[in-house]
C-alpha cells in the first residue's frame, strides 16, 4: 500500500475533491473542498491518500490551516472506502505518515450529529476512526458542543451589572491567569498538568492574537466598583465571528456574571453586523452550556476532537 500526499495535479486534486464520501460520519463537498483549496487552507501537500497496487484511493485525509499557517492545524475530513475490511490498521497508517512529514501531530476534528450514539453506524464510524487516531498519537479527546447565534435570537440590552473597558496586555494576562484557577474547560485542564498558569496565559494571548479578530475588541469586565469579575475576548474564524473566550473569576463565580460577559460579546458582534456568532464548549462545562442555552445560542453539532496528550 502507498501512502502519499496530493501534488499540484488539477487531476490529482480533482480525484481529491470527488472522493465519495461513503460512509455515515459528514464529509464535505467538493465544491467546499475546492473553495479550501482556493484560500489556501486546504494545500496538495496536506491531502494524502492511501492507494493500492493499482493506484485506486482507498483512503483520503484532508488537514485544515490558515492561509498563513506554515504547518496544518487540524485534520478535517477522513475516509476509508466501505469495502475496506480494516479500515482502522489504513487509517492509522496514512496518518502516522502523514504527521512524520508534517513534523507535527495535528489534532482531529469529527463534526457529528448530536445524538450520534444513537445510529449504530455513527458509533462504528467513529470507533474505527479514534482507534487509527490513537495509534498516530492523537490519544487524548475532548467532546465539544458547537453553537450558533443568528439574529433571530434576542440582543442582550446591558444590565448595569458590569462595566467592560480595554485594558493593557498587563491586565489581560493577569485576568487569563486568575481564570485558569478551577477551570472546568478540559483543555485548561490538561495544559496546567505540564505547564504553570502564567506560561498558559501567555499560549492563549498568542492564539486569540493570532486568530482573525482584532485585539482591540478585548474587555475587560469589571463590577461597578472597579472590581475584575473577568474578561471577554470576541473573535473569528476565517468565516464568522467567534465567541473567542470569556470567563469569571474564581471569587466572582456563581452570581451568574457569565450570562453578562457573554451578552456583551454578542452584542458586539451584532452590533458589528454579524448574520452568525459561532462558539465552543466542551460537553462536561455545564455551566458554560448553559449560559449558552440561555443567550439563544443553538447546538449544531457535537465536534470530537482527537489529539496528542501533549497539546
Amino acid at each position: 500500500m502507498l501512502f502519499r500526499a496530493a501534488t499540484a495535479d488539477p487531476a490529482d486534486l480533482d480525484r481529491a475533491a470527488t472522493y465519495p464520501a461513503d460512509g455515515p460520519v459528514p464529509a464535505l463537498t467538493a465544491e467546499r473542498i475546492r473553495q479550501e483549496l482556493a484560500s489556501n487552507q486546504f494545500r496538495p501537500e496536506w491531502i494524502w491518500f492511501a492507494e493500492d497496487e493499482d493506484g485506486e484511493i482507498l483512503a483520503r485525509a484532508l488537514w485544515w490551516g490558515r492561509a498563513d499557517s506554515v504547518r496544518p492545524i487540524a485534520l478535517d475530513c477522513l475516509q476509508v472506502r466501505a469495502d475496506v475490511v480494516d479500515p482502522a490498521a489504513v487509517a492509522s497508517g496514512l496518518l502516522a505518515t502523514a504527521h512524520a512529514a508534517f513534523g507535527t501531530l495535528p489534532s482531529y476534528n469529527i463534526s457529528l450529529p448530536r445524538d450520534w450514539r444513537t445510529s449504530p453506524a455513527l458509533v462504528d464510524a467513529v470507533a474505527w476512526r479514534r482507534e487509527a487516531a490513537s495509534r498516530s498519537g492523537l490519544s487524548s479527546e475532548i467532546e465539544r458542543l458547537r453553537y450558533e447565534w443568528t439574529p433571530a435570537a434576542e440582543v442582550p440590552a446591558p444590565t448595569g451589572k458590569l462595566i467592560f473597558r480595554e485594558g493593557t496586555d498587563e491586565e489581560f494576562l493577569d485576568a487569563f491567569v486568575r481564570l485558569s484557577t478551577g477551570s472546568l474547560d478540559l483543555h485548561t485542564q490538561n495544559e496546567l498538568r505540564s505547564t504553570g498558569p502564567e506560561q498558559l496565559a501567555r499560549d492563549d494571548i498568542e492564539f486569540y492574537l493570532d486568530c482573525p479578530g482584532e485585539r482591540s475588541w478585548w474587555r475587560l469586565a469589571e463590577l461597578p466598583d472597579g472590581t475584575l469579575a473577568g474578561l471577554a475576548i470576541p473573535s473569528a474564524t476565517p468565516y464568522h465571528r467567534n465567541v473567542g473566550y470569556l470567563g469569571v473569576v474564581p471569587e466572582q463565580r456563581g452570581q451568574g456574571l457569565i450570562d453578562e460577559i457573554l451578552a456583551e460579546i454578542t452584542r458586539f458582534h451584532a452590533s458589528e453586523g454579524a448574520d452568525r456568532i459561532t462558539a465552543t464548549t466542551d460537553t462536561v462545562n455545564v455551566p458554560m452550556a448553559a449560559a449558552f442555552d440561555r443567550a439563544g445560542y443553538e447546538v449544531t453539532e457535537i465536534r470530537l476532537v482527537l489529539e496528542s496528550p501533549s497539546q
